[in-house]
């Protein structure tokens, strides 16, 4: 009985198409899209926005969502009030010919010139040792942003979008991305970032 539960789940899984597999990444919308889960309107409470990762790129881009939200009305801060958290990812996978991988530490290819200097972490190299290739073609800059309410931590809003860019436009992109996230903050909605070329 239990093998024929077990292969019963199995088959379920197996069937299920390959975008409803995420094989560990986090779920959201396609590359180049965006995506807008309003589970109620943006509160025009004050909003505090907390960064999951301190870097220069994410600190310029939560800069940009806080304006976005006083525009609309939101007092906005770095504490109190309802909690949006922000992730803001910069991956690069592209090999393109390099023989010196990238390595953990030191200064971000996004970084701008004069950034304050990163203390070096171990030279782990960073590339993929099964011998496949890069599950991107692209270098991708991805930004999920998510509303908790201060009293129970319920999700308000979350919208979540991506685009393919090279590390000295990323904040372009980020930009571009929350302006379109943000024009209609209020509704859900699925639909192209536009993405800066």
């Amino acid at each position: 009985m239990r093998v024929a539960i077990l292969a019963a789940a199995c088959g379920l899984f197996a069937a299920l198409p390959a975008s409803a597999q995420s094989y560990g990444l986090p779920p959201g919308p396609k590359l180049g899209e965006m995506e807008v889960k309003a589970y109620q309107k943006i509160p025009k409470t004050k909003v505090a926005v907390q960064l999951t990762s301190d870097t220069h790129l994410s600190r310029e881009l939560r800069r940009e969502v806080m304006q976005r939200l006083s525009r609309r009305g939101n007092e906005v801060g770095f504490s109190g009030g309802n909690v949006m958290r922000m992730d803001v990812s910069y991956f690069d996978f592209t090999d393109t010919g390099r023989s010196d991988y990238s390595t953990q530490g030191g200064q971000p290819s996004y970084a701008p010139p004069g950034s304050n200097p990163r203390m070096d972490l171990p030279s782990n190299q960073i590339r993929r040792r099964d011998g496949l290739s890069s599950p991107t073609s692209v270098p991708t800059l991805r930004i999920t942003l998510t509303l908790y309410a201060t009293d129970g931590g319920k999700v308000l809003w979350t919208a979540s979008g991506s685009c393919g860019t090279q590390a000295d436009k990323a904040q372009n992109a980020g930009e571009a991305i929350i302006n379109r996230i943000f024009d209609n903050a209020d509704k859900s909605q699925i639909g192209d970032v536009g993405c800066p070329l």
